[in-house]
């Protein structure tokens, strides 16, 4: 009986198809891992965009990248300044304006020396009480008869304190006031007083 023999060489040909399937899917395994895993090792050295390799290419000296146009330093213009506006007296409008001080009033009064140049008798003693009643401290009361005085004069000398005070004085007794001349010169510091007929005194009575 010959019928067994077909059946018995049938099967190792289905193991050889079998094996042949086996090693083709094993191939296909093999194929889609290295798919995966060795596309970076197609080109040897290259580095993803971004690393710092690429970095260092694109700022070598003598590149040109876009980063560095960037970075440059770009021309600035100035805008002209428009000058603030000044006034008539030319101070600029706004600018704080300072008030001059009010004047100096001397602390300590000179001495006053009173002489009568008129013809009234005892006209520098009562001129002395008129003194000494606006504050003023009378040191001497006499006569002056090396010449003729035209009014009532309160004298002092250039360039001391005394002008000030002389100036005070002579507001309130209503006389003038003079820098000394050349006959009183060389006197004694402090204000001359020298009254004549026509002194009037603080309440305007001889």
């Amino acid at each position: 009986m010959s019928s067994p023999e077909p059946a018995r060489s049938a099967h190792p040909a289905r193991a050889a198809g079998l094996a042949l399937i086996g090693v083709a899917a094993l191939a296909l395994v093999i194929g889609v891992a290295s798919l995966f895993t060795g596309g970076d090792d197609d080109q040897p050295g290259a580095q993803p965009p971004g690393s710092s390799s690429e970095t260092a290419t694109t700022g070598s000296p003598g590149s040109e990248s876009p980063s560095s146009t960037s970075s440059r330093p770009q021309p600035t213009t100035t805008a002209p300044t428009t000058p603030a506006p000044t006034s008539t007296t030319g101070v600029p409008a706004g600018a704080p304006t300072t008030t001059p001080p009010p004047p100096v009033t001397p602390t300590t009064k000179p001495p006053v020396r009173v002489y009568n140049n008129g013809t009234i008798a005892n006209l520098a003693a009562r001129a002395s009480e008129d003194v000494r009643k606006v504050g003023w401290d009378v040191v001497e009361t006499g006569n002056y008869s090396q010449g003729v005085i035209p009014t009532t004069t309160v004298y002092f000398r250039p360039g001391t304190d005394e002008e000030a005070s002389a100036q005070q004085l002579a507001q309130a007794l209503r006389a003038e006031v003079k820098p000394r001349f050349d006959g009183i010169e060389g006197a004694h510091p402090g204000i001359i007083v020298i009254v004549t007929n026509d002194y009037q005194g603080p309440s305007g009575k001889i």
